[in-house]
């Protein structure tokens, strides 16, 4: 079966597969769109220390729990806010993030 390429592609953790580890996984994944919108309920506020802060905090978090795409992504969001960067490149930093975020999945790829 091929992929639709005008679907994004699910994101999968290192550790989706894992026995021991799969439940955490789950668990992340299941409090990513609570993550996600308090990124964009930030970003609209302009808050933007508090917006460095949850990229910050996501970035270690998807790391820890296998999502290593994330992070570099989410520290692009932070570089981006504490070099003062414009506030458009702020914003499609944190829509990459968010886009990227949107795509997690628990488990493992079939």
């Amino acid at each position: 079966m091929s992929q639709n390429p005008a679907l994004p592609q699910a994101l999968y953790s290192d550790l989706g597969a894992d026995p021991d580890l799969g439940e955490l996984v789950e668990m992340f994944v299941d409090e990513m769109p609570d993550r996600v919108a308090n990124i964009q309920k930030l970003l609209d506020a302009s808050n933007w220390e508090e917006l460095r802060r949850a990229a910050h905090q996501l970035k270690g978090a998807a790391g820890s729990y296998g999502f290593s795409p994330i992070s570099p992504t989410a520290a692009v969001v932070e570089d981006a806010i504490r070099a003062e960067q414009p506030e458009e490149q702020i914003r499609q930093a944190v829509e990459t993030l968010c886009d990227m975020c949107n795509r997690v999945r628990a488990g493992a790829p079939q």
